[in-house]
């Protein structure tokens, strides 16, 4: 007898297991909500509006994304190169920031679908004599840290030609200044602190191209999963085309 109840508690405990491993499971670090990081000085991908939220082309993908997937989105601002990090460490579940894909990156996080293009511009003072890429040997060359940007130019130029900057206005504000040659970020922030600041301009010729997307845990392949649906489904419906265009006006 002892031996036929010892063997219907261990087909009980059996069941429950079996039960528990159907349960659905969490895919985010608060359950119901979307843990979003960003550096909100980006625009138009991310920046605050004068009521101090966080708006642009990332936080409303990123919106799009947590309603196609039944969550909630919530925002943490923070500084560029604590955003891997951040996603490694578990204290956020995606990044979005206008952040480039690179094989770099890859070892430490796993990236989303593509759902946009970025140029990588240089800014100068109107006088310069810097016409190209080429001409940039032995300039000093302002960058936001952590950036395609910073990467590429210190690999290109060397470090000591490179000076690095927490954000894209710091970077400019050090040109206009004179602390720099040039500043190197993305074309669409570019026309912004262009408008912004008298005597500076854009150069004609690239500097590099490349591909935006989300980086999410490479422990969490289940939330990757999901996050590339939503995005199908938005690029499908137009609902990214629709956020892009209403912060980057066709020219």
């Amino acid at each position: 007898m002892k031996k036929f109840l010892a063997l219907l508690l261990a087909v009980a405990m059996m069941a429950f297991a079996f039960a528990g491993c159907g349960k659905k499971e969490n895919i985010t670090i608060t359950e119901g909500t979307l843990t979003m990081g960003t550096n909100a000085t980006f625009p138009p991908y991310e920046y605050t509006d004068e009521n101090g939220d966080i708006i642009g082309i990332d936080a409303e993908i990123a919106a799009a994304v947590a309603e196609e997937l039944g969550l909630k989105l919530e925002i943490k601002d923070m500084e560029f190169d604590s955003l891997i990090p951040a996603v490694q460490a578990g204290s956020i579940d995606i990044a979005f920031a206008g952040m480039t894909v690179t094989d770099e990156r890859k070892e430490s996080v796993d990236f989303s679908d593509t759902y946009a293009k970025g140029v990588q511009v240089i800014i100068v003072p109107e006088d310069s004599k810097i016409a190209s890429p080429d001409d940039l040997v032995g300039k000093k060359i302002g960058v936001q840290t952590g950036t395609t940007g910073d990467i590429y130019c210190t690999d290109d130029f060397g470090q000591e030609n490179v000076k690095q900057f927490n954000n894209g206005a710091l970077a400019v504000t050090a040109l206009t200044q004179g602390q720099v040659d040039c500043v190197i970020i993305d074309n669409e922030p570019a026309k912004n602190f262009v408008k912004s600041n008298e005597g500076l301009k854009i150069l004609e010729t690239s500097y590099a191209d490349e591909d935006y997307a989300a980086a999410v845990s490479k422990e969490n392949n289940e939330l990757l999963k999901k996050v590339n649906e939503a995005m199908k489904t938005l690029k499908d419906n137009g609902k990214i085309d629709e956020i892009v265009s209403k912060y980057i006006k066709a020219e």
